[in-house]
């Protein structure tokens, strides 16, 4: 009985001859585990909770793959929920699932550092796109992203550009303002914040185009599109009047026309580096790379050469 407890809660423990004749008689007879007695007798229950702000927001899709296929990997269960960029949603969410699960991979948070920094004192976190010191943390260098975007959009001749900021207090949103002010010789009109969506961009359009701009970097790509539609129900053409840029590379923007350049962000590398990080009780902070990605979003301004 003890070596075929072994076998399932500490197989390196086990010779793997003999773990391989357990496994195979678990197999003819199907056996599963009792996940509710191992909890009981381990303290653990190999769930991990999985909260984003907006499951249908293309960009977590890859992010929430990635994840699960890194718990399976481990024995471990993901339950997954959104927040829809409510708060008092997500406290409500992580409350919830702090009575259920071993921690929690957190992804682009909407609440304060003081209310997060008091939740991880009942829950194990690990943050996705936010730096909070003291909390183990997974980003993605959208700074960096932010500067080679409005450095492509220089090169091309962009002078005056808009950069449309996502949802108020947002970290990223945070990350590429200071990247963007830190660009010599652009003139940056900030638009927002503006909820993430699709809508969001339609509705930030009108803006986009009073504001005099020949270019544009959004949050993200939903953003992105939507502000390409409204542009152009304007009757302002993309890329010829206004270029714009993304953020994500999500399969959204890969497949709008024009295709939309962006910045493309890691997020299948973020789930997986979450999950193992949260699973392995790691501290760490650790930068995933951005790099951007031109299609036919961006053209020169009408004028120049």
């Amino acid at each position: 009985m003890s070596t075929v407890s072994r076998t399932f809660s500490a197989p390196h423990l086990v010779n793997a001859e003999t773990r391989t004749r357990v496994l195979a008689v678990a197999e003819e007879l199907d056996y599963r585990p009792n996940r509710a007695a191992r909890s009981l007798k381990t303290g653990r229950t190999n769930n991990i909770g999985l909260i984003v702000p907006d499951l249908a927001n293309p960009f977590f899709s890859s992010l929430i793959k990635a994840a699960q296929a890194a718990a399976r990997r481990q024995d471990y269960h993901l339950f997954v929920a959104d927040t829809d960029e409510n708060p008092s949603e997500e406290e409500e969410l992580i409350l919830a699932f702090s009575k259920q699960v071993d921690g929690i991979v957190l992804c682009g948070p909407r609440l304060s550092n003081k209310a997060l920094e008091k939740l991880s004192e009942s829950v194990s976190f690990v943050l996705v796109n936010r730096l909070i010191r003291g909390l183990t943390t997974v980003v993605m260098d959208v700074a960096h992203g932010a500067r080679v975007a409005m450095e492509h959009l220089a090169g091309l001749g962009h002078r005056r550009v808009a950069l449309v900021t996502g949802p108020a207090g947002s970290w990223t949103s945070g990350e590429i303002r200071r990247a963007v002010a830190e660009i010599p010789g652009l003139d940056a009109v900030v638009i927002g914040p503006n909820p993430p969506t699709e809508e969001g961009g339609i509705a930030a359009a009108a803006r986009v185009a009073e504001a005099g701009v020949t270019g544009v970097l959004a949050y993200n790509d939903l953003l992105a599109i939507g502000i390409i539609e409204g542009l152009e129900a304007l009757g302002v053409d993309v890329p010829g009047d206004v270029s714009v840029i993304g953020f994500d590379d999500s399969a959204t923007g890969r497949l709008y026309r024009p295709k939309l350049t962006t910045v493309a962000m890691p997020a299948g590398a973020a789930g997986r580096m979450a999950v193992d990080l949260l699973i392995q009780s790691m501290s760490a902070a650790t930068v995933l790379e951005t790099h951007l990605v031109v299609r036919d979003s961006t053209a020169p301004p009408k004028g120049t050469a």
